[in-house]
């Protein structure tokens, strides 16, 4: 066989053994799921909201019917920091992966280099010649060599490594995994802050809601005073109403310097959401009159689609990968390494001749590298990959009972204060109806001031109870959408912005 047939059959056998890969193949881990969602609730069963036909969209803050919110995710859509640094950061692992992938193809290198060069007259050359011929005059010859000369080069090398053991390929399924874990990413972060805005606007306008209220509060103290001050001074009651009721006008005009300090921020935050200049929104999150809250009863599915929907289970699981497949890349570093190159170039001293068929230099051939003796080092580096793949695997445990958690934690938050929102719709109904008789019979003479200040003050906390009942109620179905992996995307795709 010559040697051209030996250097194919080479070849072949590298191309041949590249098929395989060495390392644990990854399995996909199977969450253990309950059969349905009150199977796997902790506390009283009457809590969770019942199953209904609302499914929560990509665009789950739709659920809310609220064009401003609706705006506001739209910009943040584009606009949030946190969005454009986790897009940055999923763009890196694409290049990441496709530098990876860049090691199964061939390296070709084009070189050219002109030098002046001068070799030293008591160097090797020196010696070789005293060796070579011993009589001849070494000294003149010497200087011969050592005169100053011009080299001219130029050409190109091609080189190849045949993947043997599956390093590049368990490299490449490396960084696919991490591409997976920076999409899944991306959508949890997408989901954090579409989250967060949606609690910060309904934080505010709650605000907003209660400073109505104390606004109208104290209109109506202000007349109700007026209406006091009338009879004190005709002698039907004494001062003593009088001051009460100012003691109570004032105790309303207190509140109202903490919660316009509560709006300001609240807008500030969105600012920050969006990557909006503090008071550009100032115009745009003017109070505006708040439907009643909805309460839908979500689609919640089986138990077992929670590990597609949440983004942070799924980043874990592709890190999980991303941890087996490195493994199989410490193993392979264990076996030998074969590389097959080429060259072919021009080299001369003499300018004219550069261009000659003569000035051809060329080689080819494989090169193997075999790995004997490092002191460990690899066994090691094995070691490790296998210790970060069971760091992976308990923390993706620990990622999914800490998403059971919050989806309990959120049904149970959900469905009391929706049964506590209905009873304190049913306690303003009462203390409005009480108050009005109080004042009724304190007009009318059959009971002292006391009783109607008492019928109003619990009228007046009834309606800020019912206030940040309605706001706490959208907060925790803001927290149950989040918690349900608020309609991220199942399948994997592209990471993009609407």
């Amino acid at each position: 066989m010559n040697r051209t047939s030996r250097l194919a059959s080479f070849a072949l056998l590298g191309a041949s053994l590249a098929g395989c890969a060495v390392g644990p193949d990854y399995e996909a881990p199977k969450a253990q799921a309950p059969a349905s969602w009150q199977a796997a609730h902790s506390g009283n069963g009457q809590l969770p909201p019942a199953e209904g036909s609302v499914r929560l969209t990509e665009d789950w803050w739709t659920l809310f019917n609220d064009p401003v919110l609706n705006n506001l995710q739209r910009r943040a859509d584009k606009a949030s920091p946190d969005l454009n640094t986790a897009v940055l950061r999923f763009a890196q692992s694409r290049m990441q992966r496709q530098m990876v992938a860049a090691q199964r193809g061939v390296d070709v290198n084009a070189s050219g280099a002109v030098n002046r060069q001068r070799m030293s007259e008591n160097g090797a050359n020196a010696l070789m010649i005293q060796r070579i011929a011993p009589g001849a005059d070494s000294d003149e010859i010497s200087k011969v060599l050592a005169q100053p000369f011009t080299l001219y080069q130029a050409g190109f090398d091609a080189s190849w490594e045949p993947d043997l053991w599956g390093r590049i390929r368990r490299s490449i399924e490396a960084a696919d995994a991490s591409v997976a874990a920076q999409q899944a990413m991306f959508y949890e972060t997408r989901l954090g802050v579409s989250a967060e805005l949606a609690r910060a606007y309904f934080e505010l306008r709650g605000v907003q809601q209660q400073i109505a209220v104390a606004r109208q509060d104290i209109a109506a103290t202000e007349e109700s005073l007026q209406l006091i001050q009338v009879r004190a001074d005709g002698g039907l009651v004494d001062d003593f109403d009088v001051e009460r009721q100012r003691g109570q006008l004032a105790e309303l005009r207190a509140s109202l310097p903490q919660l316009q300090a509560s709006e300001s921020a609240a807008i500030n935050q969105i600012g920050v959401l969006i990557g909006a200049e503090p008071g550009s929104l100032r115009d745009d999150l003017k109070p505006v009159a708040q439907p009643a809250p909805q309460t839908p009863d979500l689609s919640l599915g089986v138990p077992s689609e929670l590990a597609r929907r949440r983004p942070d289970i799924r980043a874990a699981e592709a890190q999980l990968h991303a941890a087996t497949a490195n493994i199989g890349v410490a193993v392979a570093d264990l076996y030998p390494a074969i590389r097959l190159g080429a060259s072919f170039g021009y080299e001369s001293a003499d300018d004219g001749k550069f261009s000659d068929w003569g000035s051809r230099t060329w080689s080819v051939g494989p090169s193997l590298s075999l790995p004997i003796f490092d002191n460990g080092r690899r066994r090691s580096q094995i070691n490790l990959r296998k210790l970060e793949q069971q760091e992976a695997a308990v923390s993706y445990q620990q990622t999914v009972l800490r998403a059971w958690q919050e989806v309990d934690d959120a049904l149970s938050q959900y469905g009391a204060e929706r049964q506590r929102n209905q009873r304190l719709q049913e306690k303003l109904s009462s203390s409005g109806a009480a108050y009005g008789m109080a004042k009724a019979r304190y007009a009318g003479g059959m009971t002292d001031f006391l009783v109607e200040l008492d019928a109003q003050r619990a009228y007046l906390q009834s309606r800020r109870d019912v206030v940040d009942s309605d706001t706490q109620l959208r907060l925790t179905l803001i927290a149950l959408c989040k918690a349900l992996g608020g309609g991220t995307p199942v399948t994997e795709g592209a990471a993009s912005r609407s």
